[in-house]
């Protein structure tokens, strides 16, 4: 994985951000953790496993608090020792530079 992106900021993005797509995307996808998937060429999706509901939902906080403070809000799906992460640019309804910023420093959250 690349470690720039979980160094850089998420931009506020604009009706005009334009969306990852083709070679792009795959180039972005590539950097990241082999658990991510690209859903629909939309999304992306990764599920984390844990031992326990308390793990899973200390993580949960965790990316709460980052996702707050990046201004970059995941879909997040919480069950009995898993979670799962969805993330889109919802303005642009597609996939951003800033959502592989985001799934870059979730993944260093699990790995602390």
């Amino acid at each position: 994985m690349r470690a720039s992106y979980s160094n850089e900021k998420c931009i506020p993005c604009s009706i005009d951000t334009p969306v990852l797509s083709g070679e792009l995307l795959l180039e972005f996808k590539s950097e990241l953790n082999e658990n991510w998937h690209v859903i629909d060429v939309r999304q992306l999706e990764r599920i984390f496993k844990f031992h326990n509901f308390k793990e899973a939902l200390d993580f949960v906080n965790k990316i709460g608090d980052l996702a707050e403070a990046s201004g970059h809000h995941p879909d997040i799906e919480l069950g009995w020792g898993r979670v799962k992460v969805t993330l889109m640019t919802h303005k642009i309804k597609g996939l951003s530079r800033n959502d592989f910023i985001l799934a870059s420093q979730i993944d260093e959250i699990e790995s602390d």
